[in-house]
């Protein structure tokens, strides 16, 4: 046998990928807040193996575990903006429900506490 270095992922793969994962888009079709609570349907993982790769492990993360945006993001490793546009297409396709999401009366508090956190984190 001969031997044969490790492979390396081509580094221009990292950078095209999600771009061509939501089909050039980078708004998603419905906004979601981080924190929202999503959870598959009951088709969803099997109605997800047609609709890509992506979609399909955002369902099997969301499959009887309530899961916020954040969550699906970190746990499937795809960048925020990526998921954003694919979770908003998967509620739009009724595949994920959302469950719940901050009114939008509620911006400006949300906005106060994240600024309270901010600043106490500054002074650690």
């Amino acid at each position: 046998m001969d031997y044969q270095p490790p492979r390396r992922e081509d580094p221009r793969g990292a950078l095209v990928r999600p771009y061509a994962v939501t089909r050039g888009r980078t708004e998603p079709r419905q906004e979601i807040a981080l924190e929202a609570v999503l959870t598959a349907t009951p088709a969803a993982v099997a109605e997800s193996r047609f609709a890509g790769h992506d979609k399909h492990r955002i369902a099997t993360v969301c499959e009887g575990r309530a899961q916020s945006l954040a969550e699906i993001a970190a746990y499937t490793r795809l960048p925020l903006g990526v998921a954003r546009v694919l979770v908003a297409d998967m509620v739009a396709d009724s595949l994920l429900t959302l469950h719940s999401a901050a009114p939008a009366e509620a911006y400006e508090e949300r906005m106060e506490l994240l600024e309270r956190v901010l600043s106490g984190l500054r002074r650690l």
